[in-house]
């Protein structure tokens, strides 16, 4: 296929490991290294006064393109519209959707401004993959900049119903700017049925047969890519870490108890307080399992500026608190709540360990912690799955635990059912989701995007 130029807000720094980089990092390193391209996007650095020129070096056959940002277009763009507007909408939560005519000024300007540092670096022939919600206008900025080649644009997230959509002051230019690309790729079937609701119900569009849309005088194609993880990789990862210092050290603090695992970034989204509710409602409906089960929350903070993450992080301490006061023994505390990361092979070994994955947001695009937890168990001896209906991943893994992480009563019963699971039923469910998850991988997810991308 032709060069490949993949445009992100943030890009994975050159020296991380391949244990430390996943999702996005995982399938845009492999594109770019399999045809040659271009990753650009943010460096991460905030500085007073930005250069003029993106930093553009060589690693083998990658270039990597940053830019720094100025603190004003920081605050504004990126903790401002991107995840103080647009985050909490896509994400269904419309009282936290707080919108100014600033920052959406700012989002346009930073995207105008990446597709200025970018458009001298596009040679003939290139073919351009955007990513997110960050970077919806890049598209149309690239058009005005007289960028003609194929643009394809995946979302990450959920798209939101138009009931929803159209609550955010001037979603109709939001949208309209995506009738720039050529493809657009959603997580999910009910993703997209959202946007080809809006397009008919509100942009008075067209739909046409084989994923063909006509928006605002445009036609382009959209379709359904849900990311997959790097399956095998991460399969041989969590056998090797089963055995590391840290798994070892982690079996021997539960004392032969079982352990329920959540792993999530700090996020409002992620219903991590309905969690700890729910596993209080575990301990007070099913008592023979004090002292014999253990939760360990790893929830690393994100966006710590933004003052919806400060809160949601003072809540989830104050529930981890009630709730270990409430049934903490001298020899045995309900939750572990570990504010920090891990890389993700100490993440394989701790899943491998851990005998239900609990993985219950209200809202996500797709949630790869659901589909790595599945890929990090012992084939003979697999864990179960919790996950919540509104995760993309429940489209896919069927064989998992369903639950509305809304209900705690329902995840307070799925996990006495988890632990309660015979081995043969654990192993027919581990190996369905598995038996996908290996179709379905992070190189499938490229291949099938950047196949249509080249059809149009």
């Amino acid at each position: 296929m032709n060069r490949l130029i993949v445009v992100s807000n943030r890009i994975a720094a050159v020296g991380e490991g391949k244990s430390s980089v996943g999702g996005l990092a995982v399938g845009v390193l492999g594109a770019l290294k399999k045809h040659g391209g271009i990753w650009f996007g943010w460096s991460g650095e905030v500085t007073a006064r930005p250069a003029s020129e993106p930093n553009v070096f060589t690693v083998g056959r990658l270039t990597y393109a940053t830019i720094d940002l100025s603190p004003d277009d920081y605050e504004d763009y990126y903790n401002g519209f991107a995840n103080r507007t647009l985050w909490p909408l896509f994400h269904y939560r419309i009282q936290l959707s707080d919108f100014s005519r600033r920052t959406l000024k700012a989002y346009n300007r930073v995207n105008a401004l990446f597709a200025a540092r970018l458009a001298p670096l596009i040679e003939d022939g290139d073919d351009i993959w955007v990513h997110d919600y960050h970077l919806i206008p890049l598209g149309a900025e690239l058009r005005r900049a007289g960028v003609d080649q194929r643009i394809g644009f995946f979302l990450h997230t959920p798209f939101p119903a138009p009931e929803v959509l159209v609550t955010l002051p001037d979603h109709q230019s939001l949208v309209h700017s995506l009738s720039a690309y050529d493809l657009i790729g959603f997580q999910t079937e009910s993703d997209l049925r959202a946007f080809l609701e809006y397009v008919v119900h509100e942009a008075r569009g067209e739909i046409m047969p084989e994923g063909h849309v006509q928006l605002f005088g445009r036609k382009l194609i959209t379709g359904v890519f849900p990311i997959g993880i790097d399956t095998e990789d991460l399969a041989r990862q969590a056998q090797i870490a089963g055995k590391s210092r840290q798994s070892e050290r982690l079996d021997r603090s539960l004392n032969d108890r079982d352990l329920i695992i959540g792993v999530d970034r700090l996020d409002y989204s992620k219903g991590l307080v309905e969690r700890f509710q729910a596993f209080e409602r575990f301990l007070e409906a099913y008592p023979t399992n004090r002292g014999q089960v253990a939760l360990m929350q790893i929830a690393p903070p994100s966006r710590t500026e933004v003052p919806e993450y400060m809160e949601i992080r003072r809540s989830l301490e104050e529930t981890a608190g009630h709730i270990n006061g409430r049934f903490a023994e001298f020899d045995w505390v309900p939750i572990r709540y570990l504010n920090k990361s891990f890389n993700r092979r100490s993440l394989a070994g701790f899943f491998r360990t851990s005998r239900i994955g609990l993985v219950t947001p209200l809202r996500d695009g797709m949630n790869l912690v659901a589909k790595e937890y599945v890929a990090s168990q012992n084939p003979e001896d697999p864990g179960v799955l919790v996950l919540s209906r509104f995760a993309g991943a429940a489209r896919e893994l069927h064989s998992a635990l369903i639950v509305n992480p809304y209900d705690i009563d329902e995840v307070s019963e799925a996990l006495e059912r988890g632990l309660r699971m015979s081995m043969p039923e654990r192993r027919e469910r581990w190996d369905a989701m598995m038996k996908h998850l290996r179709k379905n991988d992070i190189e499938a997810w490229r291949h099938k995007f950047l196949a249509a991308l080249e059809r149009v």
